[in-house]
């Protein structure tokens, strides 16, 4: 079928191709895994078709699954996020998201993200760094319909709060679902709030709904005292 999803996976392998180049002789291994890193941050951006309506921004498509219970560092989490592909209209998002199954139809402990192109979904990356992002934990049943109400009003700029979005998630867990939005600058807290309210509005939330603002350097703090002690004790 000769549309946009499969020009995209093109792109991708011929991307590939370039990054894994002959390197000089001499060349130490760790400048030639950090050229492959920048060369792979610079990949050529999608455009739209002829005629397709462009979003905005560029978007692309993540997927993380691992198994519960087993801590995992950073440079393992970023070697299990897949990338499944970015796209630069209405029509290309439609193609892959008519593709994927619904976040309530995953099992097991497994996460979707859409975040801008270029943007990677980790605390560390530098859009994320000073930010950080809205968690609504959800009763099972509501993920698919939250994270496509969701996705769609982030992706129509509903938020009107200028580049601050950089992207959102949905987290399926066994007892319990999450979604979040993330943001660049989490003391701004004038654009939190607004945020927060255009959650409430697009996802019909009831006024007593739960939700947490938590920033990345709390995430990054947590994660590491609990993995020190996970160490200490001898776990993994």
């Amino acid at each position: 079928m000769n549309n946009k999803f499969d020009a995209l996976k093109d792109d991708d392998s011929g991307d590939h191709d370039q990054d894994q180049g002959s390197p000089k002789d001499g060349e130490k291994e760790k400048n030639e895994d950090e050229e492959k890193e920048q060369n792979t941050s610079k990949k050529k951006m999608v455009v739209p078709g002829a005629g397709e309506h462009p979003l905005q921004y560029n978007y692309t498509f993540w997927y993380s699954r691992r198994t519960p219970g087993r801590p995992a560092s950073t440079q393992s989490y970023e070697q299990n996020i897949k990338q499944i592909g970015s796209f630069a209209s209405v029509e290309q998002f439609w193609r892959f998201y008519s593709h994927m199954i619904r976040p309530g139809d995953l099992t097991g402990h497994s996460d979707f993200h859409l975040f801008k192109e270029g943007i990677k979904p980790m605390w560390e990356d530098d859009a994320n760094k000073m930010g950080g992002k809205w968690i609504i934990r959800l009763r099972k049943g509501l993920a698919s319909r939250c994270w496509e109400n969701l996705i769609l009003a982030m992706l129509g700029e509903q938020f009107m709060v200028g580049e601050e979005i950089c992207g959102a998630v949905v987290s399926v867990r066994f007892q319990e679902d999450i979604i979040s939005i993330w943001n660049k600058t989490a003391s701004d807290q004038a654009t939190t709030a607004r945020i927060r309210d255009t959650l409430r509005r697009v996802l019909n939330l009831p006024p007593n709904t739960i939700m947490e603002y938590k920033t990345h350097t709390d995430s990054i703090k947590a994660w590491e005292d609990f993995h020190g002690l996970v160490n200490a004790s001898g776990g993994r």
